[in-house]
């Protein structure tokens, strides 16, 4: 009887730490989410070792566009502080609708090897 009683409190508590262990849309990001905004346009920023396939990327203020991040070659990610983007292997994509005009950097986020700082591309935000 007690083999049998410890058996069912095993199994018991493996099953509330696996319901509990799981991340739902909700969760990720704090628990907070935005709606996501349909995309007008879009734009695909290829990463391969020690750069990315163009030297930039034009975009229209205002207008909402897709950013697809793909890894062609290598371990990379981006980051685009200025337009709070950040992509990688587990993120690909996002819309984002930039307020403002200008150039904003995009980086590789994660350490490549010895080409990662010359790794650079920029966004061109239009009017």
């Amino acid at each position: 009887m007690k083999k049998a009683s410890f058996l069912l409190f095993t199994l018991m508590l493996l099953f509330v730490l696996a319901a509990c262990g799981q991340n739902s849309a909700e969760d990720q990001g704090g628990g907070i989410t935005e709606p996501e905004v349909a995309a007008s346009d879009e734009i695909v920023i290829k990463a391969t070792n020690y750069e990315f396939d163009q030297p930039e990327y034009r975009i229209k203020k205002g207008v909402p566009v897709r950013v697809v991040y793909e890894n062609v070659e290598g371990n990379h990610g981006i980051i685009v502080p200025g337009l709070s983007l950040q992509l990688d292997r587990n993120t690909t994509s996002k819309v984002i609708t930039p307020e403002e005009t200008g150039e904003f950097e995009i980086a590789c986020s994660v350490f490549c090897g010895t080409g990662h700082s010359t790794m650079i591309s920029k966004i061109i935000v239009e009017e």
